[in-house]
């Protein structure tokens, strides 16, 4: 008996000590398609002059007949470095499928869903009401490890209510809410930015957030961070494609420039792994929908998921034909860590085939 309990604590000995990742960053962009991601431009929109009635430019910028040459030219850090370095699920037409549990299919229902591994029935509108369920983010934030390490930056300013800032202690900063306290010359102009430029589809600009964040994690070294941009998501509802397309290769340049960033860093390099999503998909079948998603559109259950860390084998775009669930996520982030997620409630079980 003795030997056997040896040569199980060995074996989880070997395993935490072999596992690398000491950092997380969570990193989503608002009803990013899985068409567009795995695609790129989607021919049935950017030749509609309704959804991109000045199609020449954004054409010659993002069309190409190859879907694999359309896919890298939208998104290149994804397609170049991080399938080659780490993993992408989500291809539906090559039978790999992941979905959103709640039956909702929009953004409070799936960032709860995300953050504390299961679909919450009550949570069925974007209303900011303080989530009453415990997060990734706040369990980690209880750890002593953790403590005081995890923060998280967003274009969306629901956010606060959704990782509920009040009850677990983590700085929240959201929608046009300015950076306070003591200053770097980096944050007073982000901030003075903020106030003077033009109003943004979402509460403010992406690119306001991301260097918000990036200036944060420069300065505190959070070890939990968490980051979720939303020009996507605005500009679909609005119907603009070319805009839409824009905003997708620029969450692309803030991925490449962060995972750049925390490579060239002591703290972080080779030790930091990235999951990167979405909180819901849009619609597909009838092409006037992708504006859309929501309960009636089927398709607005269907997203996909990239990670990239030293944990993670460089197993590229997964062909398996299975079906994950975005309730996964949260666990899946903890077990990176070396922690077992729980929040007393049934959530995901954690993907085993990324570490």
């Amino acid at each position: 008996m003795k030997k056997i309990l040896f040569f199980v604590f060995t074996l989880i000995s070997i395993q935490s000590f072999s596992q690398k990742t000491e950092n997380i960053f969570l990193i989503t962009s608002d009803g990013l398609r899985w068409q567009d991601v795995f695609a790129g431009a989607d021919s049935a929109i950017i030749f509609n002059k309704v959804f991109t009635p000045d199609s020449a430019e954004i054409v010659k910028e993002f069309w190409d007949k190859s879907a694999q040459n359309r896919r890298e030219i939208l998104m290149p850090f994804l397609w170049k470095t991080l399938t080659k370095e780490g993993q992408i699920y989500g291809n539906r037409w090559k039978g790999n499928f992941m979905d959103v549990d709640n039956i909702y299919r929009f953004s409070y229902p799936g960032y709860n869903e995300l953050l504390t591994g299961f679909a919450d029935v009550e949570i069925n509108s974007n209303d900011k009401n303080y989530n009453k369920n415990v997060t990734v983010l706040e369990y980690l934030n209880k750890q002593p490890k953790f403590k005081g390490k995890v923060a998280a930056f967003s274009t969306w300013d629901v956010f606060p209510y959704i990782i509920n800032d009040k009850r677990s202690g983590i700085p929240v900063n959201s929608g046009r809410e300015l950076v306070e306290g003591k200053l770097s010359p980096k944050q007073e102009l982000l901030n003075e930015i903020q106030l003077l430029a033009p109003h943004a589809k979402a509460e403010r600009h992406d690119f306001i957030t991301y260097f918000q964040a990036k200036e944060y994690v420069a300065l505190n070294k959070p070890k939990v961070m968490f980051i979720s941009f939303d020009d996507t998501d605005g500009y679909a509802h609005a119907g603009k494609y070319k805009e839409y397309l824009q905003s997708a290769h620029a969450f692309d340049k803030y991925l490449s420039d962060l995972w750049n960033y925390c490579q060239s860093q002591p703290e972080y390099k080779d030790k930091t792994t990235f999951i990167i999503t979405t909180d819901h998909g849009r619609g597909d079948r009838d092409k006037s929908e992708w504006t859309s998603h929501g309960q009636r559109i089927r398709d607005a259950a269907q997203i996909w998921m990239a990670v990239i860390g030293p944990d993670t084998p460089a197993t590229g775009e997964i062909a398996t034909k299975q079906n994950l669930f975005q309730n996964q996520i949260a666990k899946t982030l903890a077990d990176l860590l070396g922690y077992n997620f729980e929040n007393g409630k049934e959530i995901g079980k954690e993907i085993e085939s990324v570490k």
